[in-house]
């Protein structure tokens, strides 16, 4: 039963399309099978199956704003197209309730010999209003798409970014119970973008509820209550959107499927700790500064954070790390302009040509403040070449100039092989710090701004 707390319903959903080799095998699939049933004979089908979907189930409840997030060919506007009611599951069911918006394909069913007005009518018709309701929320939708004269000029001559504009206006201001976006906000300007997303949070904040399909991983953490990771047409997992987001980056950059949870349990996909020492595989003048590296772990560090996101597939493994600002060590709390001292051993367990050691801090909210790697900076003193049973320590070092607020740093060891990264030991949101109340501004960081006041008079 259709609960009265759910917007959308979706229970095991698949969706199988036939994909034909050859225009010739189309043709025979649509002559030869019948027939060969008209003489009894069991008929041989031209085409292959594809489960775009394959299972797929999850609730939108009302309100709530849930994110899409899958690699393309993941199966995502299949599933929107059937929610909406453009395709037909092979299997399964969906219910919604209410009326629903769906910006799927922005301005694909605008007639572009009429005008942009005389589209706002058609379409807001389709969608569900009178001639009177849509009088009255004209001008919003005109104001918010802001083409100005264009819109009694014919949609033929608009710019794609004009379409969108209006495309969206039409279907934002019709104030929807479901509201259903398909990468509709990867077009368009900075400005035209912020204004969509306030337009959205107006809406959630008003009782619509949201599906939103992106590859923005910051869209996705930053606007949706949850997530969902689809890959190959499955759903590989539901919940947090920033955890949602780290198994899709795993995905992009060379994790298989089954390498990927698919339990609940995500939050922490922990590698093994290791016990074995490294001191015999350091030179002389590094294992005084390096020994106390080798027998602490991550988890006796009162920063460590439990439920970080790990994995990879171990042919390099973080072992230990000292946190120093200024002088003191793995503090929880790091002031303003204090000076950040990162150290990380790490032992090769295969043979690792030109390691890549990189470097991320984010909010707590998993908005990414600062990500690079040893790649991306070029650093020409990096190992050239991490061999088997040896260890190496990574420093990173910065001055603080974040604001308030709780953080998390993360750090990985890859590599290159055939132009693709393989990622060997990632660690997400290991670390935790928290940066007091800053005095001078508030935001994420400190430019530093320099600000000087004179009078036009010179005096």
């Amino acid at each position: 039963m259709f609960s009265d707390n759910l917007a959308i319903s979706i229970k095991d959903v698949k969706k199988c399309f036939h994909i034909y080799n050859s225009p010739n095998d189309r043709l025979k699939q649509f002559i030869i099978p019948k027939l060969v049933n008209a003489l009894g004979r069991e008929p041989t089908n031209y085409y292959k199956d594809f489960w775009a979907l394959n299972g797929v189930s999850f609730d939108v409840k009302k309100g709530e704003t849930v994110g899409l997030i899958g690699k393309n060919g993941s199966g995502k506007s299949t599933l929107l197209q059937i929610i909406c009611g453009t395709l037909t599951a092979t299997s399964g069911i969906i219910e919604t309730k209410g009326r629903i918006a769906a910006l799927l394909e922005l301005g694909s069913g605008f007639n572009p010999e009429f005008t942009g007005r005389e589209n706002v009518y058609l379409n807001a018709a389709i969608l569900g209003l009178s001639r009177e309701e849509t009088d009255n929320k004209f001008d919003t939708i005109a104001a918010f798409a802001d083409i100005g004269d264009f819109i009694d000029q014919p949609v033929k001559t608009y710019s794609s970014g004009m379409v969108v504009r209006l495309a969206f206006a039409v279907q934002a201001q019709i104030d929807p119970d479901i509201l259903i976006v398909d990468e509709a906000l990867a077009v368009g300007d900075a400005k035209f973008q912020a204004k969509c997303f306030e337009r959205l949070r107006q809406l959630k904040n008003t009782g619509t509820s949201i599906l939103l399909v992106t590859h923005s991983g910051e869209q996705i953490v930053t606007h949706c209550d949850r997530a969902v990771l689809l890959n190959s047409g499955q759903k590989l997992f539901e919940g947090s959107p920033k955890i949602a987001v780290n198994m899709y980056t795993d995905i992009l950059f060379g994790k298989s499927k089954s390498e990927i949870p698919k339990s609940k349990s995500t939050e922490s996909s922990i590698v093994p700790p290791l016990k074995q020492t490294i001191s015999n595989s350091l030179k002389s003048d590094e294992k005084t500064e390096t020994l106390n590296l080798v027998f602490d772990k991550f988890d006796s560090k009162s920063n460590y954070n439990k439920n970080e996101y790990r994995w990879g597939d171990k042919a390099a493994c973080w072992l230990d790390y000292e946190l120093y600002a200024n002088d003191r060590l793995n503090p929880s709390t790091i002031y303003s302009a204090e000076k950040i001292k990162l150290r990380c051993s790490m032992k090769f367990e295969s043979d690792v040509h030109n390691p890549i050691i990189g470097f991320c801090i984010k909010t707590k909210e998993g908005i990414t403040v600062y990500n690079t790697n040893s790649h991306l900076l070029n650093i020409d003193d990096t190992y050239q070449q991490g061999h088997s049973n040896t260890c190496a320590v990574a420093e990173f070092e910065f001055i603080n100039t974040l604001g308030a607020g709780d953080y998390f740093i993360s750090i990985g060891i890859a590599s290159m092989l055939n132009d693709e990264v393989v990622p060997h030991d990632r660690r997400y949101d290991v670390i935790h710090f928290l940066v007091p109340t800053v005095e001078t501004f508030s935001g994420l960081a400190d430019l530093e701004l320099s600000l000087k006041v004179t009078s036009p008079s010179g005096k």
